[in-house]
Protein backbone atom coordinates (compact mmCIF):
# COMPACT_ATOMS: atom_id res chain seq x y z
CA UNK A 1 0.00 0.00 0.00
CA UNK A 2 1.66 3.53 -0.96
CA UNK A 3 1.78 5.78 1.73
CA UNK A 4 1.29 9.38 1.74
CA UNK A 5 3.16 11.88 3.39
CA UNK A 6 0.26 13.98 4.55
CA UNK A 7 -1.24 10.79 6.58
CA UNK A 8 2.33 10.59 8.49
CA UNK A 9 2.50 12.49 12.08
CA UNK A 10 4.75 15.54 11.38
CA UNK A 11 7.91 15.72 11.75
CA UNK A 12 9.21 16.99 15.52
CA UNK A 13 12.55 18.09 14.49
CA UNK A 14 12.66 17.92 10.86
CA UNK A 15 16.56 18.05 10.15
CA UNK A 16 16.83 14.69 11.94
CA UNK A 17 14.16 13.16 9.40
CA UNK A 18 11.20 11.00 9.26
CA UNK A 19 13.95 7.65 10.17
CA UNK A 20 15.27 9.05 13.44
CA UNK A 21 11.51 10.13 14.74
CA UNK A 22 10.34 6.84 13.45
CA UNK A 23 13.43 4.78 15.67
CA UNK A 24 12.40 7.03 18.44
CA UNK A 25 8.91 6.10 18.46
CA UNK A 26 10.08 2.00 18.45
CA UNK A 27 12.17 2.93 21.66
CA UNK A 28 9.40 3.99 23.76
CA UNK A 29 7.81 0.65 22.47
CA UNK A 30 10.44 -1.23 24.28
CA UNK A 31 9.28 -2.14 27.55
CA UNK A 32 12.85 -3.52 28.77
CA UNK A 33 14.45 -0.23 30.00
CA UNK A 34 18.38 -1.66 29.57
CA UNK A 35 17.51 -2.93 25.97
CA UNK A 36 15.23 0.93 25.68
CA UNK A 37 18.38 2.14 26.90
CA UNK A 38 20.63 0.49 24.31
CA UNK A 39 18.33 1.46 21.51
CA UNK A 40 18.28 5.38 22.41
CA UNK A 41 22.29 5.27 23.48
CA UNK A 42 22.18 3.84 18.95
CA UNK A 43 19.50 6.86 18.25
CA UNK A 44 21.93 9.24 19.78
CA UNK A 45 24.83 7.58 17.80
CA UNK A 46 23.07 8.10 14.68
CA UNK A 47 21.96 11.70 15.26
CA UNK A 48 25.53 12.18 15.85
CA UNK A 49 26.86 10.48 12.47
CA UNK A 50 24.35 12.63 10.42
CA UNK A 51 25.00 16.16 12.72
CA UNK A 52 28.94 15.55 13.92
CA UNK A 53 30.04 17.89 16.83
CA UNK A 54 32.20 21.17 14.91
CA UNK A 55 34.43 22.95 17.18
CA UNK A 56 32.13 22.45 20.40
CA UNK A 57 32.59 20.31 23.39
CA UNK A 58 32.14 16.61 22.92
CA UNK A 59 29.90 16.63 26.24
CA UNK A 60 27.74 20.00 25.35
CA UNK A 61 27.25 18.13 21.56
CA UNK A 62 26.31 14.44 23.28
CA UNK A 63 24.28 16.31 25.96
CA UNK A 64 22.22 18.42 22.82
CA UNK A 65 21.54 15.29 20.95
CA UNK A 66 20.00 13.79 23.75
CA UNK A 67 18.06 17.08 24.66
CA UNK A 68 16.99 16.28 20.94
CA UNK A 69 16.01 12.81 21.45
CA UNK A 70 14.18 14.04 24.38
CA UNK A 71 12.39 16.55 22.19
CA UNK A 72 11.06 13.85 19.54
CA UNK A 73 9.93 11.32 21.85
CA UNK A 74 7.33 13.73 23.33
CA UNK A 75 9.55 14.49 26.84
CA UNK A 76 8.36 10.62 27.19
CA UNK A 77 12.10 9.61 27.80
CA UNK A 78 12.73 6.79 30.90
CA UNK A 79 16.23 5.73 29.82
CA UNK A 80 19.48 5.44 32.35
CA UNK A 81 21.45 8.33 31.33
CA UNK A 82 24.61 9.79 32.93
CA UNK A 83 23.33 13.18 33.12
CA UNK A 84 19.88 14.58 33.73
CA UNK A 85 17.58 15.96 30.53
CA UNK A 86 16.43 19.31 30.62
CA UNK A 87 12.90 20.08 31.62
CA UNK A 88 9.93 20.47 29.20
CA UNK A 89 9.84 23.93 31.00
CA UNK A 90 13.01 25.39 29.64
CA UNK A 91 11.88 24.48 25.95
CA UNK A 92 8.75 26.77 26.59
CA UNK A 93 10.55 29.93 27.30
CA UNK A 94 11.06 32.37 24.66
CA UNK A 95 13.58 33.96 23.31
CA UNK A 96 14.65 37.75 24.40
CA UNK A 97 12.95 40.65 22.54
CA UNK A 98 15.30 42.01 20.38
CA UNK A 99 15.42 45.88 20.85
CA UNK A 100 15.33 48.07 17.67
CA UNK A 101 16.67 51.63 18.08
CA UNK A 102 13.63 53.97 18.72
CA UNK A 103 15.45 56.80 16.82
CA UNK A 104 13.30 57.24 13.54
CA UNK A 105 15.40 57.81 10.28
CA UNK A 106 14.63 61.14 8.56
CA UNK A 107 15.70 59.72 5.07
CA UNK A 108 14.97 55.65 4.68
CA UNK A 109 17.28 55.77 1.70
CA UNK A 110 20.10 56.69 2.86
CA UNK A 111 20.04 54.50 6.31
CA UNK A 112 20.99 54.53 10.23
CA UNK A 113 24.64 55.32 9.78
CA UNK A 114 24.28 57.92 7.47
CA UNK A 115 22.72 60.38 9.76
CA UNK A 116 24.84 59.17 12.37
CA UNK A 117 27.94 60.40 10.28
CA UNK A 118 25.82 63.62 9.45
CA UNK A 119 25.28 64.46 13.03
CA UNK A 120 28.83 63.28 13.75
CA UNK A 121 29.76 66.26 10.51
CA UNK A 122 27.52 68.35 11.71
CA UNK A 123 29.13 68.46 15.36
CA UNK A 124 32.70 68.78 14.02
CA UNK A 125 34.58 72.29 13.85
CA UNK A 126 35.30 74.16 10.82
CA UNK A 127 38.05 73.03 8.83
CA UNK A 128 39.62 70.96 6.35
CA UNK A 129 38.58 67.82 7.79
CA UNK A 130 34.93 68.24 8.20
CA UNK A 131 35.05 69.68 4.98
CA UNK A 132 36.66 66.05 3.51
CA UNK A 133 34.26 64.14 5.66
CA UNK A 134 31.38 66.53 3.97
CA UNK A 135 32.36 65.57 0.76
CA UNK A 136 33.10 62.01 1.23
CA UNK A 137 29.35 61.85 2.65
CA UNK A 138 28.17 63.32 0.08
CA UNK A 139 29.49 60.88 -2.29
CA UNK A 140 28.19 58.19 -0.38
CA UNK A 141 24.60 59.60 0.15
CA UNK A 142 24.85 59.75 -3.58
CA UNK A 143 25.60 56.23 -3.92
CA UNK A 144 22.68 54.97 -1.66
CA UNK A 145 20.39 57.16 -3.67
CA UNK A 146 21.60 55.36 -7.29
CA UNK A 147 20.88 52.09 -5.57
CA UNK A 148 16.74 53.45 -5.15
CA UNK A 149 16.58 55.48 -8.46
CA UNK A 150 19.04 53.94 -11.43
CA UNK A 151 18.41 56.50 -13.67
CA UNK A 152 20.34 58.68 -12.14
CA UNK A 153 20.91 61.52 -9.42
CA UNK A 154 21.90 64.96 -9.66
CA UNK A 155 23.99 66.52 -7.19
CA UNK A 156 21.53 69.55 -5.98
CA UNK A 157 19.40 66.90 -4.73
CA UNK A 158 22.20 65.39 -2.53
CA UNK A 159 23.38 68.80 -1.57
CA UNK A 160 19.78 69.84 -0.41
CA UNK A 161 19.18 66.63 1.47
CA UNK A 162 22.24 67.08 3.38
CA UNK A 163 21.19 70.47 4.39
CA UNK A 164 17.86 69.51 5.29
CA UNK A 165 18.97 66.70 7.41
CA UNK A 166 21.27 69.36 9.55
CA UNK A 167 18.96 71.82 9.67
CA UNK A 168 21.07 74.35 7.42
CA UNK A 169 23.86 73.94 9.40
CA UNK A 170 25.96 71.92 6.33
CA UNK A 171 25.28 73.95 2.68
CA UNK A 172 26.96 73.10 -0.13
CA UNK A 173 27.53 75.18 -3.29
CA UNK A 174 26.77 73.10 -6.49
CA UNK A 175 29.51 75.32 -7.92
CA UNK A 176 31.91 74.32 -5.03
CA UNK A 177 32.12 70.52 -5.39
CA UNK A 178 31.22 67.99 -8.09
CA UNK A 179 30.65 64.77 -7.00
CA UNK A 180 31.54 61.47 -8.36
CA UNK A 181 29.72 60.26 -11.48
CA UNK A 182 28.50 56.30 -10.75
CA UNK A 183 27.18 54.26 -13.22
CA UNK A 184 25.11 50.77 -12.26
CA UNK A 185 26.55 47.54 -13.92
CA UNK A 186 23.60 45.57 -14.61
CA UNK A 187 24.86 41.52 -14.64
CA UNK A 188 24.56 40.16 -17.80
CA UNK A 189 22.03 37.62 -18.48
CA UNK A 190 23.31 34.31 -18.62
CA UNK A 191 22.64 31.99 -21.40
CA UNK A 192 21.23 28.76 -21.20
CA UNK A 193 23.38 25.86 -22.32
CA UNK A 194 21.19 23.81 -24.95
CA UNK A 195 21.76 20.24 -24.57
CA UNK A 196 22.96 18.24 -28.27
Amino acid sequence: MLIYKNSLDDLVLSEYGRNIQNMTAHCLTIEDRAERTRCARSIVDAMSILFPPKGEDKYAHRRKLWDHLYVLSGFRLDVDLPFELTRPEEFDKSPEAVTLPAKQIKRRQYGHIIEAMVDKATAMPAGEERDRLIELLANQMKKCLMAVSPDGVEDVRVFKDLYEMTDGAIYIDPQDLRLQQYQIIVPPKSKKKRKR
